[in-house]
């Protein structure tokens, strides 16, 4: 009878924990109802040099299977050079898929979707980098030119007037990257920076910038630095449109029930389109949960970061019949899920930790390069300034030889009586 408790135990031990990994292979976020319309609303005076408008989108929390607005906001670029692409909501065939944004050279494919302030659905036009500096475009942005110099004015004609938050499904946009923009997103980006993780775990905590409660009219629309929801922050004038979320309490969505309002209903061509149709990005769109390979058999890359997995639930209690064995259980199994989601915080902590060491090393690499050109400038102008100093020399040496010869030759005496030559006869 022990043999036999013992192997019973076992098996139950396997089946948890084949049942841990499967949780941990379904990954992600996939919502099966379409995000609220963006919102109407200004966006705040820059803080100083350097700063990129990065605009707010519609995030989800599964805890409460309800969006969440976070707000649009200035950030710090990670590197000279580098533009923001903005993540958006595409429909995947059977729910409704993050990409998440990134840091890179170009900007890249963002659903084609009016985020405003020089995203306008393809690139951007709120600015330019011209060497170390970043040239804002005034006509887009809300600039202070006294504290900021580095502006121009060019005019943008916005053809593209809908607030529609997502690609894709029913009623969303239909936007196609173009090969250039199939190129950009292969080319080396990073991720969002810590300043913008915090942003974004702020507005998630934050009750009333949820859809459910703001209808998509949040009271923090925007803000002038990433976190700053009590300095200066700007609430919306007005939602983008009616919002209507489906009736289903608190409990999480797994995106394979029913829809029930804001519907997106599967449309021919089917998955919302991905730059170079490409698996997700690397710590970018969300895996989906639980979903089959897509059509022509591509299989979702499994995430790069830790950040990128929702945190795994907690197995039910077991139920074997045996009081006593079922509680020993379950304690090993609160015990083990502790230490994983230890485990899974401590990762996301160096990982963060790795992405803001490597963001500094470039930067201080960036001001490395920068110094020594300048150095090589500096050196080239003192040769030539050596050069000609050494030229300046020698013609005033030359010019004050010349004046003292002059000046011996009118000093020297003239001699009075010339003796006669040898060979003059005598004088009779």
């Amino acid at each position: 009878m022990r043999i036999f408790s013992s192997v019973r135990y076992l098996l139950l031990a396997l089946i948890v924990l084949t049942m841990s990994a499967a949780s941990f292979a379904q990954i992600g976020i996939s919502v099966s109802f379409g995000p609220p319309a963006l919102p109407v609303y200004e966006q705040p005076v820059c803080p100083g040099d350097g700063y990129i408008w990065t605009p707010g989108y519609w995030a989800y929390d599964n805890s409460y299977n309800d969006y969440y607005w976070v707000p649009g906001t200035w950030v710090l670029a990670p590197q000279v050079g580098f533009l923001w692409t903005p993540g958006w909501w595409g429909w995947g065939g059977s729910a409704f898929l993050f990409h998440e944004g990134y840091w890179g050279p170009r900007v890249g494919f963002y659903g084609g979707i009016n985020y405003g302030f020089g995203y306008f659905g393809n690139g951007y036009e709120g600015g330019r980098w011209d060497h170390d500096h970043f040239f804002y475009n005034r006509s887009v942005n809300n600039v202070n030119v006294t504290i900021i110099h580095n502006v121009y004015n060019t005019t943008i004609v916005n053809r593209n007037e809908t607030r529609v938050s997502y690609n894709g499904g029913q009623g969303g946009l239909e936007a196609r990257p173009t090969a250039e923009q199939e190129s950009f997103d292969r080319e080396r980006h990073m991720g969002p920076v810590a300043a913008q993780n915090e942003h974004i775990q702020a507005a998630r905590g934050n009750q009333e910038l949820r859809a459910s409660v703001n209808h998509g009219k949040p009271p923090i629309a925007a803000t002038e630095r990433p976190g700053a929801f009590n300095e200066h922050a700007v609430p919306a004038k007005e939602a983008g449109g009616t919002y209507q979320p489906p009736n289903r309490g608190n409990e999480p969505n797994r995106g394979n029930e029913p829809n029930r309002g804001n519907e997106a209903a599967p449309r021919p061509g089917g998955e919302a389109p991905r730059p170079g149709g490409e698996a997700p990005r690397p710590g970018g769109e969300a895996a989906r949960s639980g979903e089959a390979p897509r059509p022509g058999g591509e299989v979702p890359r499994p995430p790069t970061h830790a950040k990128d997995i929702t945190p795994h639930e907690q197995p039910a209690a077991p139920n074997t019949g045996n009081a006593k064995q079922d509680q020993k259980y379950q304690q090993q199994q609160q015990k083990l899920y502790a230490k994983q989601q230890q485990d899974h915080q401590k990762l996301m902590q160096k990982q963060e930790s790795d992405h803001q060491k490597m963001a500094q090393q470039q930067q201080n690499q960036a001001k490395q390069q920068q110094n020594q050109a300048k150095q090589q400038q500096t050196q080239a102008r003192q040769q030539q300034m050596e050069q000609k100093h050494a030229q300046q020399t020698q013609q005033m040496e030359q010019k004050h030889t010349q004046q003292q010869q002059h000046m011996q030759q009118r000093v020297q005496p003239q001699p009075h009586n010339q003796p006669a030559p040898h060979n003059e006869p005598p004088k009779r």
